[in-house]
């Protein structure tokens, strides 16, 4: 048997005594070192409190189709007991009445204006380290019908404001939301151990944010009066970039080439509004109100 690489996660994996701790770390990614992805399907819909867009913008419009993936892989730090998940993720806004079609412009009915339409792409978003020992056992989960289900909610709390010197048009430049998360594997996957399993654990994940306007679309919360979006998405495990359909794929080789591969080691996250800052806004080169500006037409 080839010796382990450093950086490799199984001898970590190996340590947990706790089959749920297992069980929990192979929601994260291969105990093998391997890519794991994500598949990311879903919509996105208008969130306007006493739907006083409406006419233009009606509350429960679907707005968006939600189509992409998270690519990620888990990571010893060499000589350590800390583990690391390192993921990029790429997630297209498309046609929602046709979800493969990948939309480039997207008109905004308040305004009348169209705007390029801008892909999640935030490269890298990592967590971690963790330190990993015989103890470890993760959140508890829930059994339910013969399958075990991890919920974690979380509200973000960001200060865009001070932290990239850009608000958004967010009430005072501060980004709030919520992701809500449920995994669910089948029970008999878990396994008692003894061996580091090679491939991804079928994982099944609903998802659900509650937030602001992506910043292409030229609406601001602070000035719809707290009107937002909502993404609803499911999401399932696939053993890597290859067993993506051949639409995304191509979407990817095309114009995102470094999402066909997690990242290879630890560095400082993106957010989709960090990203957007970097790419769109040249680190502040623009402020967001002149980007909506030359870009809308």
């Amino acid at each position: 048997m080839p010796h382990p690489e450093p950086t490799d996660p199984g001898p970590l994996y190996s340590l947990v005594e706790d089959p749920l701790g297992r069980a929990y770390l192979r929601l994260l990614g291969r105990p093998d070192g391997a890519d794991m992805v994500y598949r990311i399907s879903g919509a996105v819909s208008a969130d306007v409190p006493g739907d006083a867009l409406a006419p233009g913008l009606r509350h429960g419009a679907k707005l968006f189709g939600f189509e992409g993936f998270n690519i990620r892989r888990l990571y010893r730090e060499p000589e350590t007991n800390r583990l690391h998940l390192l993921t990029r993720e790429l997630v297209f806004y498309t046609d929602p009445s046709e979800p493969t079609r990948i939309l480039r412009e997207w008109r905004n009915p308040l305004d009348g204006r169209t705007y390029p339409v801008v892909p999640v792409n935030n490269d890298p978003v990592n967590q971690g380290p963790f330190p990993i020992t015989a103890g470890f056992a993760g959140p508890p989960p829930r059994e339910v019908h013969g399958r075990l289900v991890w919920s974690l909610d979380i509200p973000p709390r960001t200060d865009l404001g001070a932290t990239l010197g850009e608000g958004f048009g967010l009430p005072g430049g501060v980004y709030t939301t919520w992701e809500l998360f449920d995994f669910s594997i089948d029970a008999d996957a878990v396994e008692a151990g003894g061996r580091v399993p090679r491939g991804a654990l079928p994982v099944v994940c609903l998802w659900s944010r509650v937030g602001p306007w992506p910043p292409f679309t030229g609406l601001s919360e602070a000035a719809t009066n707290g009107a937002g979006v909502v993404y609803h998405a499911r999401s399932w495990t696939l053993g890597g970039f290859g067993e993506l359909e051949p639409w995304l794929r191509a979407a990817v080789e095309a114009d995102y080439p470094a999402y066909a591969a997690a990242p290879r080691e630890p560095g400082p996250s993106q957010t989709s509004w960090s990203s957007f800052w970097a790419n769109q806004l040249g680190e502040g080169s623009l402020t967001w109100a002149q980007w909506c500006e030359a870009n809308g037409r």
